[in-house]
């Protein structure tokens, strides 16, 4: 899933005075919803999962849709478009998420599972589950957020014999510009492997990006780097810097 920074500007204080003067009593008292919806779409340049190429470099088409409750629960089913090579022969990734996300203090903390799911793999043995916990602070226009992720012994996961796990660690830093439909981003995250996830070795993947938000749509560019070399069957480098663009429509 990706999430937009989406820039906010306060009206006057004489102009909201008397907006809420003429503003209906019933409107004021509309309750919060106890579940609220809601979703996206996107056509990105490249699918970069942790640094790597998904899509053998190429556009890939993404969405998503999220259910959360008012207690802190929330249900989410993201998909992609990928690469035969990446999940023995499927052509689609499919993430189905359950988690809580709660806040104490000045932390925001979130926890669930996350199950990658691969349809049409021809039998192989390719899904696996993958249980994650952040905890992100807000301080003015910047957010930070430290993320951990683990995925238990696993036979999709293995790279020989047997079954193998993996263990992802990441930093994300995000601000909006005040008063702008600016945003920027900065990732570092390591693999620890070996497993399939990491293709034998660990590795660092990195990326700094910008966002540009105007009424529901967001278009993104972003530098994405690892500190190894990994080939597709095509003879790509789909590890290898590069520059990823994205459209993503939020309703």
């Amino acid at each position: 899933m990706r999430k937009s920074i989406i820039g906010l500007s306060a009206a006057p204080i004489v102009l909201g005075a008397l907006m809420a003067l003429s503003a209906p009593a019933m409107a004021q008292d509309e309750p919060t919803p106890e579940v609220t919806v809601t979703g996206n779409a996107a056509v990105v340049t490249d699918y970069r999962f942790r640094g790597i190429s998904q899509t053998n470099k190429k556009f890939a088409l993404q969405g998503g849709l999220t259910v959360s409750h008012a207690s802190g629960f929330y249900a989410s089913v993201w998909g992609s478009s990928i690469d035969d090579y990446v999940a023995a022969g499927s052509d689609q990734e499919l993430d189905l998420i359950g988690g809580y996300s709660t806040t104490i203090g000045a932390a925001t903390i979130d926890v669930g599972v996350l199950y990658y799911y691969y349809p049409g793999n021809a039998g192989a043995n390719t899904d696996f589950v993958e249980p994650y916990a952040s905890v992100k602070g807000t301080f003015g226009p910047a957010t930070a957020k430290l993320t951990v992720n683990y995925a238990p012994k696993a036979k999709a996961l293995t790279v020989g014999n047997g079954k193998e796990d993996n263990l992802y660690v990441a930093g994300d830093l995000s601000a909006s510009i005040p008063n702008t439909p600016l945003g920027v981003s900065a990732h570092l995250g390591h693999s620890f492997g070996p497993s399939y996830l990491t293709i034998g070795d660990e590795y660092t993947d990195w990326n700094i990006g910008a966002t540009y938000t105007w009424s529901h749509l967001t278009f993104g560019v972003s530098y994405v780097d690892t500190d190894r070399s990994l080939f597709s069957p095509a003879g790509h480098n789909i590890s290898k810097a590069g520059v990823v663009g994205s459209i993503t429509a939020s309703f």
